[in-house]
């Protein structure tokens, strides 16, 4: 069930109004059985897979609390062994299997294995995962519930495509439930309202361009499509995320949630470093707190340090795909992260110098998305080798699309530095009620497809 379809929309209208006629009692339960009814309109086997998932770690948690020493660490591992280990079996299997054949058997052609992918299983399990190791730690109470537990983990905003949410935070808002208020209403809708614009009109119209260059890269060469093609990408798939999330933050807030941010203008970054303080910024901290400070982080040394940077990027760009590409992008920008930290340290840029720093970290962050676009490693060799070849070819973006990536740079920088779209939120009713007005006919007269375009983050 696409956020983007009309059932989803009829979905949420029933949901919403269940959810306030029902006894507060009754609302943790109508909950949790929407958010299998989202998970199970997809593919209904796959509910007794987040189920079986939900209770081992419920009952690992509980083990973790009443036992001590080396039960304790017997209840993590089981938790941790069937996360990792489902998730490994469905999105790595075929990939180390094709791996090992290929080594065994150089070129000879190898038939993937028919797995299918459980929708969102990426997403939740390192919420899973988060949960039971914040619980070993002591930083989390074990939850006594289990349908508690189980709408933690099965919620339906974030279930699919994140952000990722610790227990903490969302238990927060659970067991001290507040109703919205007026404001929190009209910020929900128009979160929800931001996200369709920014997955219909931009990140749709977007990827007619990156799937057209990337779908056969030798069609058009030349530096030019390759860089228009890779920069309509990188715009795709900003918009396209950062447009679930909106979507997910919004609907969350109408049930009273408040879930963490996971966007903040990422590409106004002047450094890598920053980037990723900025960018998918729930599974950043994720990666940093369950990995990288766990190997050790900055405490033993700098080489140590960039060791633990890039391995944690390298498991990083892995978790995105069970493909060499995503192993390359995640070590590109782990090594990237590491010469950074041995130019500049962990100063963040300020001034003027920004801007020519801006524009190159766009420029490292997009050499980065060949990677991870490309279907091939041959294919993204192919498009880098273009980036910077001397052929210049033809741009592939419209003028449209040139002006739709002017206004989002516009709006980013009044967003950055400037308070004019946070006074919106405060104006009168009519100034509001227009700007709704507008970006729905937008929706509807400049939708970039007929078709519904996946999000993109559904395929991890």
């Amino acid at each position: 069930m696409l956020f983007t379809t009309l059932n989803f929309v009829v979905f949420l209208v029933v949901v919403l109004g269940f959810f306030y006629i029902f006894p507060r009692s009754w609302r943790r339960y109508l909950l949790l059985a929407a958010s299998l009814f989202f998970y199970m309109a997809w593919n209904a086997k796959f509910v007794v897979l987040i189920l079986s998932l939900i209770t081992i770690d419920f009952f690992a948690a509980l083990w973790i609390v009443h036992k001590q020493g080396r039960r304790r660490r017997t209840a993590l591992l089981l938790s941790l062994c069937a996360n990792i280990g489902l998730l490994g079996y469905f999105k790595y299997t075929n990939f180390l299997r094709d791996t090992f054949l290929h080594i065994l058997h150089p070129g000879a052609a190898v038939q993937p294995l028919d797995i299918i992918l459980p929708l969102g299983i990426s997403f939740h399990t390192f919420q899973s995962i988060s949960y039971v190791i914040d619980v070993y730690r002591g930083e989390q109470p074990a939850i006594r519930s289990y349908v508690d537990y189980a709408l933690f983990v099965a919620f339906f905003p974030q279930l699919v495509a994140g952000p990722i949410v610790r227990a903490r935070e969302f238990f927060a808002n659970y067991f001290n439930w507040v109703r919205p208020t007026g404001e929190e209403w009209q910020r929900g809708f128009a979160l929800i309202l931001t996200g369709y614009v920014k997955k219909l009109i931009f990140a749709d119209r977007f990827a007619l361009v990156a799937d057209r260059y990337y779908s056969n890269p030798a069609a058009t060469p030349g530096l030019l499509p390759a860089w228009s093609g890779t920069i309509a990408f990188a715009l795709q798939i900003f918009f396209d995320f950062s447009g679930y999330t909106d979507i997910a933050i919004g609907v969350a807030l109408l049930f009273g949630f408040h879930f963490p941010e996971n966007f903040r203008r990422p590409y106004l970054s002047a450094s890598i470093t920053e980037f990723w303080r900025r960018w998918h910024m729930t599974l950043s901290r994720w990666l940093r707190d369950y990995i990288y400070i766990s190997l050790g982080g900055n405490r033993r040394g700098k080489l140590r340090t960039w060791a633990n940077l890039m391995a944690t990027m390298l498991l990083g760009g892995l978790w995105h795909g069970a493909n060499w590409n995503f192993v390359i992008w995640g070590g590109y920008h782990g090594a990237v992260l590491a010469i950074e930290r041995v130019v500049w340290g962990r100063e963040e840029k300020r001034g003027l110098v920004r801007i020519p720093l801006t524009v190159l970290t766009f420029g490292i962050v997009c050499v980065g998305w060949v990677f991870f676009r490309a279907k091939t490693l041959s294919g993204a060799l192919y498009v880098l080798g273009q980036m910077f070849s001397g052929q210049t070819g033809t741009l592939l973006l419209s003028p449209l699309q040139i002006e739709l990536a002017i206004a989002t740079l516009v709006v980013a920088l009044a967003e950055e530095y400037g308070s004019a779209l946070t006074r919106l939120g405060y104006s009168p009713l009519w100034v509001r009620t227009a700007a709704t007005v507008i970006a729905l006919l937008s929706i509807e007269l400049f939708t970039a497809s007929d078709r519904t375009i996946p999000f993109v983050y559904f395929q991890f």
